[in-house]
Parts: C-alpha cells; sequence; structure tokens
C-alpha cells in the first residue's frame, strides 16, 4: 500500500511546482542586492588602495605595487578557508528559518559596514600602518562577504526539490545577479554627476583625488543590499529536507575531494583563475580609453547585457545539452570572441576610433559569462543530489562550500596575478599629483591592457573545461538518480501519513 502510494506521489512530485512566482523573482533580487554592492568592490577596492588612500603621504609608488598584489592574494587564501568553515557551519545550522536565510538575511548589516569602512583609510604616513591596515580591512571585508554570498547561492538547491524548476529558478536568479553587478557601476556613474552639481567641477577633482566618491557610493549600494536582501528574507523559503548528522571541518575537506563530479566542477575555478583579470583591467581601460573611472560602466554594460543574453542563452541550450556538453561550448565560444577582440583592438590602436567597435565586440565577449554564472550552480545542485543517493546525506552547505573553496583560492590568484600584470608587468604609472586621479600612459602599457583584458583570460577560460571532460552526472545516470530520489521522499511521506493514520486510530480507541 505505501509502495503504491510512493509511486503515485513521485509522478507528482516530479511535476508538481512548489515555488510562486513572486518567490523566484525575489531569490533573483537577492542576489541582485548582494551583487549590487560585492560584484565591484573588488576592482575598486583595488584603485582605491593603489591610487587614491594614502595620495600625498610621500609613499613610494614602486612600494605600493609590490603589496597591493599581496594584499589581494592573502585575502584570497583567507576567502578560501571560511569558504569551507562558513559550509560546515551552513550545514549545522538548524533554525524555523531554515539553514541558510538566516545567514544571508542577518549578515547584510555587518556587511553593508565593513565595506563602507573599507574606503576609510588611516591618515598616516607611515608605510608599515597603511600596510597593516590594508591587510586587515581587506580580509576582513572578504571573510564577511564570504559569509553572505556563499549561503545565498546554496539557496538555489534549497528552493525545490523539483530539478527542472530549480534549474529555471537558478537561471532567472543569476541573470538577476548579474544585472546586480552592473547596477553598482550605474551609482558610480550617478554619485559623481550629483557631487559636480553640488561642489562644482574643480571641488569635485579634489574630491575624487581623494576618492570620496567611492565612499559615498559604496553607501549607497549597501543601503541597497540591506533593502534588497530583505524582500529575500520576507519571501523565500527552504523546501529541500536536511539531514541532521553533525558535520565535521575534516569531513567538509574529504567530502570536497572524494566525489569526483563536485571536483571536477569546483576545478574549473581553479584551472580558470586569470580569467577574472579582465576585471581589474577594465577600469584602467574604461580611464585611458573612454576619459573616467565612472564609465567603466558604459565600458562593460555591453558586455553586463551579453551576460545577461547569455544567462537566458544557457536556459535555451540546456533544454538540448547536457550541462556538461553547454558549458564547454560556451567557453571556446567565449575564448574566440576575446581573441578576434584583441585582434580588432591591435589593428585599430588605442584611441578614440576603438571606441564603438570595442563596445560591440565586448557584448560578444560578455555572452560566455551566462555560463559560468548559471551552469556551475545547476551543476553543483544535481552533484547535491548524487552524494544524497549514495549517501543518504543531504549537505548543501559543504557542496558549494567545496565549489567556493576552489573559487577562492582561484580569486586569491586572480586577486595577485591582476595586480602583477596591471601594475608591475604592464609599466603602469601612478599619478603623484593631489588634483590628478590616473597619470598619462605610453601606448606600450595601454596595448598590455588590452593584452590582459582578452589574451590572457582567453587563455584561461580553455583552460577551466577541462575538468568537465571528466564530470558525468547527466544524461541517464542523471535521470535514475532523480527518479530514485523523488521515490525515497515518496516513500517517506507515505510512511508518515501511515504513521499519522495509525496515531490517529490508536487515540480513537
Amino acid at each position: 500500500m505505501a509502495k503504491t502510494k510512493g509511486a503515485v506521489a513521485n509522478t507528482a512530485t516530479a511535476e508538481k511546482k512548489y515555488m510562486k512566482p513572486s518567490e523566484i523573482v525575489t531569490f533573483g533580487i537577492g542576489l541582485f542586492g548582494v551583487a549590487l554592492l560585492t560584484g565591484w568592490m573588488p576592482d575598486y577596492t583595488m584603485t582605491f588602495f593603489a591610487d587614491f588612500a594614502f595620495k600625498g603621504k610621500g609613499f613610494d609608488s614602486q612600494q605600493l605595487a609590490d603589496i597591493v598584489p599581496l594584499v589581494f592574494g592573502f585575502a584570497g587564501i583567507v576567502g578560501a578557508v571560511c569558504e569551507l568553515v562558513i559550509g560546515v557551519l551552513v550545514d549545522r545550522t538548524r533554525t524555523p528559518l531554515g539553514k541558510v536565510k538566516p545567514w544571508v538575511g542577518f549578515g547584510a548589516i555587518p556587511l553593508a559596514i565593513i565595506s563602507m569602512l573599507v574606503f576609510v583609510a588611516p591618515n598616516t604616513s607611515s608605510f608599515t600602518v597603511a600596510t597593516i591596515w590594508m591587510f586587515v580591512i581587506y580580509s576582513l571585508y572578504t571573510a564577511v562577504s564570504c559569509a553572505v554570498e556563499s549561503p545565498s547561492n546554496c539557496f538555489g538547491a534549497l528552493c525545490s526539490p523539483n530539478p527542472s524548476e530549480r534549474s529555471s529558478a537558478i537561471s532567472i536568479a543569476s541573470f538577476l545577479r548579474s544585472v546586480g553587478q552592473s547596477g553598482g557601476q550605474v551609482v558610480i556613474i550617478v554619485v559623481p554627476l550629483i557631487m559636480k552639481a553640488l561642489m562644482g567641477q574643480q571641488q569635485y577633482k579634489n574630491a575624487e583625488g581623494q576618492g570620496l566618491d567611492l565612499i559615498i557610493s559604496t553607501a549607497v549600494c549597501a543601503l541597497g543590499m540591506i533593502i534588497f536582501v530583505m524582500i529575500f528574507f520576507g519571501n523565500n523559503k527552504e523546501r529541500v529536507p536536511y539531514t541532521s548528522e553533525k558535520v565535521s571541518l575534516a569531513e567538509s575537506i574529504k567530502l570536497v575531494f572524494t566525489n569526483k563530479n563536485l571536483l571536477m566542477v569546483s576545478l574549473t575555478k581553479l584551472f580558470g583563475f586569470g580569467r577574472g583579470v579582465y576585471g581589474t583591467v577594465s577600469l584602467y581601460i574604461a580611464v585611458y580609453l573612454l576619459g573616467s573611472k565612472g564609465l567603466k560602466l558604459a565600458l562593460m554594460l555591453p558586455m553586463g547585457i551579453g551576460t545577461a543574453v547569455g544567462t537566458l542563452l544557457v536556459n535555451f541550450v540546456l533544454k538540448k545539452f547536457s550541462t556538461k556538453q553547454t558549458y564547454i561550448l560556451f567557453c571556446v565560444y567565449g575564448a574566440s570572441a576575446m581573441a578576434i577582440l584583441f585582434l580588432v583592438s591591435k589593428g585599430i590602436g588605442f584611441n578614440s576610433n576603438l571606441i564603438i567597435p570595442f563596445l560591440i565586440l565586448n557584448f560578444f565577449c560578455g555572452i560566455q559569462h551566462g555560463n559560468t554564472n548559471v551552469t556551475p550552480n545547476i551543476m553543483i545542485a544535481d552533484c547535491i543530489d548524487e552524494m544524497e543517493y549514495k549517501t543518504g546525506k543531504r549537505q548543501e552547505g559543504l557542496a558549494y562550500a567545496g565549489y567556493g573553496l576552489f573559487s577562492k583560492i582561484a580569486s586569491a590568484g586572480t586577486k595577485w596575478l591582476a595586480p602583477v600584470l596591471v601594475y608591475q608587468w604592464s609599466g603602469y604609472q601612478f599619478s603623484t599629483s593631489q588634483n590628478v586621479a590616473y597619470a598619462a600612459q605610453n601606448n606600450d602599457v595601454l596595448v598590455k591592457f588590452l593584452a590582459i583584458y582578452t589574451v590572457i583570460p582567453a587563455i584561461f577560460v580553455i583552460l577551466q573545461f577541462v575538468p568537465v571532460l571528466f564530470y558525468d552526472m547527466v544524461g541517464e545516470k542523471k535521470k535514475r538518480i532523480t527518479a530514485a530520489l523523488l521515490e525515497k521522499r515518496a516513500q517517506e511521506e507515505a510512511e508518515q501519513d501511515d504513521a499519522s493514520d495509525d496515531a490517529v486510530i490508536d487515540a480513537a480507541e
């Protein structure tokens, strides 16, 4: 009897829609809010430390060029450790609100506060004090942002037990997150415009030279993040039941390295760590090609639109191809698009004639980011199903922490490599004038900027799909595991119903 009920329930569960339409939207709004702040912080923090925070203090430019990569590399390592620790803590979290929501909801205000403090540099002429402050403040920001971002990414695996509905929700939320990453760039354009209107051109230039526009922009984005996260917090529910066993850090590390498919997805981040260097140099391309760091949005907007389009395209391609095939297809496309952008840029030269072709090709380069924003999250959710099928344990926090561990290690590599390339390899010249934000650069520096934006990331985009060649949670295997889990849950529900019926009969007797 229970088996029959389980089979019927299994079919119903496979087709059932669990999420209200508003929940899918507010899930995305929550990710939008987090990305509104964290999406632009690393690149602008880097230029704040290098170009603004200690201007006029007499620090040697070469000293700054040497220390900034170390600051960001160290913070990346801190983030990698935090990913694992927070993953363990998330899986140990048991509250009426769930295991993920408390981290996102209650972490928003601390994240907003520490983000503000990043752009408040100490007034010191001691390079030692300045160095210690940079290491401490950015490592603290990395740890706190990890405590919010990592759990928010886990929510996609908890929002619905229906894999199809889950994939759609993750795709839509990832789309809104990519929009949020550009949202901060809008703030950074609007804030200077308002400052110029209120202060006048000359006073604004003095304020910009000290990075005041970055402080105000951070405050606006921090407030927006809190509001959007609270909308998510109030409307969304976790619907996939969690298991009750305790989890240790040792088990976490073992889980990451012993599940082949999760390891392969995680290794994509490590193999492709250098693809993110384009983000740091894009700010300087905006300065020297478009004329202002605030116009980074104008530079990145076509890429952002391309990313949004790519997110939608991924959802379409996934209906015809597996996650593995989709990931590889977009990687090959992305590397090709960036190579074309470099060749066109080199042919035209770094001047105003390049602007329109550069922006158009930026759109096509952005399409590939839809893949890296969406497909790995779907693959990880599938890996969680596979682990539950094999072990009976459902550990979203650890699975995403495993991916996040490699992501943060890769991020540490990116944050070290990017300033090394921008501030050392390119021959970048720092501004020493209080009234000049950025010094002029020669053509050799600008050509190297183009290479950092295109050729170097293209190489890493190709490398990142190598681990996916060994990923096999696709096709019949995925269908078989999904069906087995649905049947298992349906049987558990049927047994609980039978137990409830027996209890009622016993009470009646």
